[in-house]
């Protein structure tokens, strides 16, 4: 059984810094960062293919986050940047069991795997 860990969440000031990690005990994944803020439906953040080489961000995000794998320690990085109050939400890390080595996914269906979320908050 897969498991996913996410690690990293807290309290900043907007403008401020985090860094999430998730660490994943299966074998290397295509993976992804979702988030869900209160009273909205969970979205898209960003998406690593499997073979680390390809990346996808949501627009609301691109320019502030990145996203990296270090495959020996399979582990997936979300370093946030330039952090908004708009950010606030619970990020979740997904894998996808594809075993393709050039895809990245942007829609939930495409993941099996889910973590079981860290609070971000982010004060103005």
């Amino acid at each position: 059984q897969v498991q996913l860990v996410e690690s990293g969440g807290g309290l900043v000031q907007a403008g401020g810094s985090l860094r999430l990690s998730c660490a994943n005990s299966g074998r290397t994944y295509a993976m992804g960062w979702f988030r869900q803020a209160p009273g909205k439906e969970r979205e898209f953040v960003a998406a690593i293919s499997r073979s680390g080489l390809w990346t996808a961000y949501a627009d609301s995000v691109k320019g502030r986050f990145i996203i990296s794998a270090d495959y020996a320690e399979n582990t997936v990085v979300l370093r946030m940047n330039g952090l908004k109050p708009e950010d606030t939400a619970v990020y979740y890390c997904a894998a996808s069991p594809s075993v393709s080595s050039s895809n990245y996914y942007t829609e939930e269906n495409e993941y099996q795997y889910w973590g079981q979320g860290t609070q971000v908050t982010v004060s103005s």
